[in-house]
């Protein structure tokens, strides 16, 4: 999608949502120097920059604040926080009080990505606990334009998901009404995986889609996203990439989002 036509679908969401939610800043609190109610401004800042999500469940579990820390430290744009049960993945990670007990530690917005069964039981409880952005499985429930507009209504921006296996065209109905969809390019369930290079073409269908019906709404990408899968990722057009172990592992995990971000912005379309 060239830049006119990605300025034509932001345009729109601008128009529709009111508020920035790019780069640090959480939910209806767009700094002056952004300007919430500039959509030339918040679509440059869309357009020059991807978003980078460090995703916690790389990093140390006893150590929360340190690892809030370094995502502040390396000036990273939203924190990652997977959800998962031990059924929709074979792991189990957080629940909502640890989304509650990193709040106040982080400006960053929180996105949530909820890997669980009956994932309308546990928006809720995110949202209490100032989830900025709620994404849940299309695998997981039956009823998922209801509980996008229940996530809404809480005051969080839903998301919607799909694993490797699950096609994009299978998320047509339920793009104009969401604000992000992640792409997952491993199979969920546990950190360091390879991604899948396939899984590239449904963001690549998506952004067209987005740009074609004139949406709004944010690409994702989980899973196996590293300095070698990233020239890749801008490619195919999508504007969040989540890290985890190429973030928390790395020995200086600033200098590697650095790299990560001029790797992108050398590959992008």
């Amino acid at each position: 999608m060239g830049l006119v036509n990605r300025r034509t679908a932001l345009e729109t969401l601008v128009r529709t949502r009111k508020t920035a939610f790019v780069k640090g800043f959480p939910r209806n609190r767009a700094p002056a120097s952004l300007g919430a109610d500039d959509p030339d401004m918040i679509l440059s800042a869309l357009v020059e920059a991807p978003i980078f999500a460090p995703s916690l469940l790389s990093a140390d579990f006893s150590d929360m604040r340190s690892a809030l820390a370094k995502i502040e430290d390396a000036e990273a744009d939203w924190v990652h926080f997977d959800v998962m049960d031990g059924r929709f993945v074979p792991n189990l990670t957080f629940g909502p009080k640890m989304a509650a007990d990193i709040r106040p530690l982080t400006g960053r917005p929180l996105d949530v990505h909820l890997m669980t069964v009956e994932p309308e039981r546990l928006a809720p409880a995110f949202a209490s606990a100032g989830a900025d952005y709620i994404t849940f499985h299309l695998e997981a429930t039956v009823h998922a334009h209801r509980l996008v507009q229940s996530i809404r209504a809480m005051g969080a921006r839903p998301g919607i998901a799909i694993v490797p296996s699950t096609p994009a065209a299978s998320l047509s109905e339920l793009l104009p009404f969401v604000d992000l969809v992640l792409v997952m390019t491993v199979d969920p369930g546990f950190g360091g995986q390879a991604l899948i290079p396939t899984c590239l073409e449904k963001c690549a269908s998506l952004a067209a889609s987005r740009a074609e019906r004139g949406l709004g709404f944010l690409i994702s990408v989980d899973g196996g996203i590293n300095l070698d899968t990233i020239p890749g990722v801008a490619r195919a057009r999508a504007d969040v990439l989540v890290m985890g172990s190429a973030f928390f592992g790395a020995s200086e995990p600033s200098a590697a989002l650095r790299e990560a971000r001029s790797s992108y912005m050398s590959a992008r379309p």
